[in-house]
């Protein structure tokens, strides 16, 4: 790549991250009314856990990427909300699982739903090659931020 491309694609860079990160403040507003007493990072886990879930803390720390007694915290303030449950984890004794709830499937689709209906207001005036360019960059954005193969367990 020669010098002036790299300034192209860091400009590329800024601008992009720029977008996500205003987008995602936008969207984090819109759902503040279904994320009452949740964080953003609660709000989450929340969804972490219902993806890939039922999981230890453990897990669900290496998952979001964070230390131990953030999750602990994390997942104190999920309970208190109602919005998962713990059962004991059959291989460890010492440890327990934690899962959604419907409650917390419902608050999730609430939210969910929210973000989807700002976004799709404001797509609804766009022409049809930028609704277009927007879905394929979705699809580009979902490829970069995948886990190469091989890195997570039992994927070799």
């Amino acid at each position: 790549m020669t010098p002036g491309a790299n300034t192209t694609l860091t400009d590329a860079a800024v601008r992009l991250r720029l977008g996500i990160v205003r987008t995602a403040r936008r969207l984090r507003q819109e759902a503040a009314a279904e994320t009452s007493g949740l964080t953003p990072t609660s709000t989450a886990a929340l969804a972490t856990i219902e993806r890939h879930g039922p999981l230890t803390p453990s897990e669900l720390a290496e998952l979001e990427r964070v230390r131990r007694p953030t999750v602990t915290r994390t997942l104190g303030c999920l309970e208190r909300e109602g919005l998962v449950e713990r059962t004991p984890d059959p291989n460890d004794g010492r440890s327990f699982l934690v899962s959604v709830n419907a409650a917390g499937r419902e608050r999730l689709r609430r939210l969910r739903g929210r973000k989807n209906a700002y976004l799709a207001k404001r797509m609804r005036d766009l022409p049809a090659e930028d609704v277009a360019a927007l879905e394929r960059a979705a699809e580009i954005l979902e490829q970069m931020l995948e886990e190469p193969r091989g890195k997570r367990g039992g994927d070799s």
